[in-house]
């Protein structure tokens, strides 16, 4: 039987995935936010083990499962490792006056880290690095006009920016590892935007009303780059201590941009040829993000950890208009998250659940829209636990489990001067992390007695 402690940790759990179930098609589910700028960015937040410290890991070192999120300590992978996860999430999107529940669920990431020498190693994979998937509609009165009962404009998104890297870490000195990335960041954004104006005769007959529809398509490619540095010393015997920084230089990705308007029935036939308002090249300029992290470590069975992060979101631009093509500026932001995980006893032969390592965390961060200048906040907990499931001198397997709960923004109602009324949106969400980490060590010189 499990005691009380281990029953609650696992009533937690299936709580989680019991949520996560709930995803359905593609992207995030519907999340207002991700139209601004190149949709819901991920705050180069790593894994799915540092998911489960509320996003923390800069500076914790990890031999059996792929850091990326600081290049420097791919210095410490012992085995050839591979990585892959899925994620879900279900999450409540909710204004003053009504709200929607929506899930979804995709591929987390692929990961692939290799130990080349003692003092290299490197990284490849795939994660993604946006994502835009929003839909909403919005009903407006004509003044003055007793002819027209009503004009509804309804709003489209969805895509994804995907990053392809590779990253090495090199030890350089006792305790000092430095490493580098060099990441192909590519993927398409499609957003449109439907206006359909609507008489009372109409509404009266029940008859069809054609839209007129703005399709904004861009696909963006190019590369970026991210450096990062790691240094760990002994604060006592049994005590270490870990300080590492990364820096993701600000980027230029190519962009091609078609927009064209169409005209469509009510059900979305179109009606004629399209008319193209746009067609040509331009650019998306991503910000740099800073990164500082601080950890501590027994070199076993636990380690704490706090990360910091600041993005000037306010130099975005995207072909050339100030805070992307949809127009609304941006503003600088910033995030901090404090975790740490714990294993009771990595070596027991008697328990299982005390080689299982355990994780927490809490995390806060600023977003950076500001409807009417109010500032808005993504607040989240987190957990999520490592299971090992075998191991041997040569391998091992791993399945990793993480999960966060949280809220980003909030309900609050403002009334415009134009004498309209401007509602601000609300997450609330719980994602789930599921991933398995196969270690083997490869390139082994045999011999023969």
């Amino acid at each position: 039987m499990l005691n009380s402690k281990y029953a609650g940790l696992l009533g937690l759990t299936v709580l989680g995935l019991g949520a996560a179930t709930h995803s359905q098609g593609q992207n995030l589910g519907n999340s207002p936010y991700s139209r601004l700028g190149l949709g819901d960015t991920y705050f180069n937040a790593g894994g799915v083990r540092q998911m489960g410290m509320g996003g923390t890991g800069l500076a914790a070192p990890n031999g059996s499962q792929v850091n990326e999120l600081n290049p420097a300590l791919l210095y410490y992978t012992n085995r050839t490792t591979w990585e892959a996860t899925a994620i879900g999430e279900y999450k409540t999107v909710s204004n003053s006056t009504t709200s929607q529940k929506t899930g979804s669920g995709k591929l987390g990431y692929l990961a692939l880290s290799v130990p080349i020498s003692s003092r290299w190693g490197a990284a490849l994979g795939l994660k993604p690095f946006s994502s835009v998937d929003f839909e909403s509609t919005e009903i407006m009165r004509v003044d003055n006009n007793p002819n027209l009962a009503q004009v509804l404009n309804r709003y489209k998104g969805e895509g994804e920016l995907s990053e392809a890297y590779f990253a090495h870490g090199v030890r350089l000195a006792k305790g000092l590892s430095v490493g580098v990335a060099a990441s192909y960041v590519f993927g398409s954004i499609d957003m449109n935007s439907s206006t359909q104006v609507v008489p009372d005769d109409v509404l009266t007959a029940g008859g069809d009303i054609d839209q007129t529809v703005l399709i904004d398509h861009i696909h963006y490619s190019d590369f970026k780059f991210r450096g990062g540095a790691h240094y760990r010393s002994k604060l006592s015997k049994t005590l270490n201590y870990n300080v590492a920084g990364t820096y993701s230089f600000q980027t230029k990705l190519n962009g091609e941009r078609l927009l064209t308007l169409s005209r469509q029935t009510a059900v979305g036939s179109q009606i004629g040829e399209n008319i193209v308002l746009e067609s040509g090249e331009g650019s998306a300029t991503v910000p740099a993000l800073a990164q500082f992290g601080l950890s501590l470590d027994n070199n076993r069975s636990w380690s704490a950890s706090l990360d910091v992060a600041q993005q000037q979101w306010s130099k975005f631009r995207a072909f050339n208009q100030k805070g992307g093509t949809v127009g609304v500026p941006l503003d600088d932001t910033w995030r901090a998250a404090l975790g740490g995980e714990f294993a009771p006893d990595p070596g027991s032969v008697d328990s299982y659940f005390k080689r299982v390592t355990y994780r927490a965390g809490i995390a806060v961060a600023q977003l950076p829209y500001r409807p009417g200048g109010q500032v808005l906040y993504d607040r989240s907990v987190s957990w999520g636990f490592s299971f090992p499931v075998s191991a041997t001198a040569l391998d091992a397997t791993i399945l990793n489990l993480g999960f966060a709960y949280g809220q980003r923004g909030n309900t609050d109602v403002r009334e415009l001067s134009t004498g309209l009324t401007e509602r601000n949106v609300k997450e609330t969400y719980i994602r789930a992390q599921l991933g398995v980490s196969i270690n083997n060590r490869w390139f082994i010189k045999r011999r023969i007695e």
